[in-house]
């Protein structure tokens, strides 16, 4: 049975996967815990914008920030978020690239 708590969890999720560093900020903390500084230049964005996207991700509640000593560490807010990315995965990977030819200029549904 569907709830308004599963969809808005469901919304949120997709809000946080439509944008592309927002996702591959997701798929980095799927591969453990990660320092701001780290993920910023592991996945190719300044300090800045990577913040403002942790704030989003925070603000879905997919990612929290532990504090330690004067830095954070980051990481998915449940472990089953990575389980669920790699489910996304398994089913993108699926997917016919034929069906949707301008998906490599991201024009695609």
């Amino acid at each position: 049975m569907e709830t308004l708590l599963h969809s808005d969890a469901l919304a949120r999720f997709g809000h946080a996967l439509s944008d592309p560093t927002r996702t591959r900020i997701l798929l980095s903390l799927r591969d453990g815990p990660a320092y701001p500084s780290e993920m910023a230049e592991r996945i190719g964005v300044s300090r800045q914008i990577l913040s403002n996207h942790l704030a989003c991700l925070r603000g879905c509640g997919l990612v929290v920030a532990v504090p330690e000593g004067r830095r954070n560490r980051y990481e998915l807010a449940d472990r089953r978020i990575a389980a669920a990315l790699g489910d996304l995965l398994g089913v993108v990977l699926a997917v016919d690239p034929a069906c949707c030819p301008a998906a490599e200029a991201q024009d695609c549904c």
